[in-house]
C-alpha cells in the first residue's frame, strides 16, 4: 500500500537515495545487450577512443540511478506514471568502478486541473561520482495520487 501521496511532498524536497558502482564486466554486459559501441564493450578499442577507455553506456547509469529512485521513493509512493522528461543529460562518463550517490530534489508541484485524484511533480535527480561532480542529471514530471482522490 502507498504511503506517499501527492499531499505529502513539497517543492524544495531532497531525497539521498545512496549509491551504486559498476564493474568492468558489468558495463560490457549491459552495453552488449543495449549499446554494443566499441568504448563501451571493447576495453582495447576503448583506450584508443576519445575517451581514453573503457566508459558505461549513458542509459546503464540512467537506468542504474532509476532503480534506486524506485527503491527508495516511487515503490512506496502513490505513483501514477510520468509524463515525460524535460531534460537528460550525461556530464561526465562512467568508468568501472566509480561509485554513483543518486539525489532528487521536488523542484515543483501542482494538483492536475482536470482529474482531483492526481497531482504532478516536477523533479530532478543528479548522480555524482566520488569526487561530487555531476556525471548524468534529468529533469522529469511524475504523476503522484491525491490522498483523498
Amino acid at each position: 500500500m502507498a504511503t506517499t501521496y501527492f499531499e505529502d511532498v513539497s517543492e524544495g524536497d531532497v531525497r539521498e537515495f545512496g549509491s551504486f558502482t559498476l564493474s568492468e564486466a558489468e558495463i560490457i554486459e549491459f552495453a552488449e545487450k543495449y549499446d554494443p559501441q566499441p568504448f563501451h564493450v571493447d576495453p582495447e578499442a576503448a583506450e584508443d577512443s576519445f575517451y581514453g577507455g573503457l566508459i558505461a553506456s549513458g542509459w546503464h547509469t540512467a537506468v542504474s540511478c532509476m532503480r534506486l529512485l524506485v527503491d527508495g521513493f516511487f515503490a512506496d509512493a502513490a505513483s501514477m506514471g510520468a509524463t515525460g522528461m524535460d531534460s537528460l543529460q550525461w556530464h561526465q562518463p562512467v568508468r568501472p568502478g566509480d561509485t554513483v550517490y543518486v539525489s532528487n530534489e521536488i523542484v515543483g508541484t501542482r494538483p492536475s486541473e482536470s482529474r482531483d485524484d492526481r497531482g504532478y511533480i516536477k523533479n530532478r535527480t543528479v548522480g555524482e561520482n566520488e569526487d561530487g561532480d555531476a556525471v548524468i542529471s534529468w529533469t522529469a514530471t511524475n504523476i503522484l495520487a491525491r490522498r483523498d482522490g
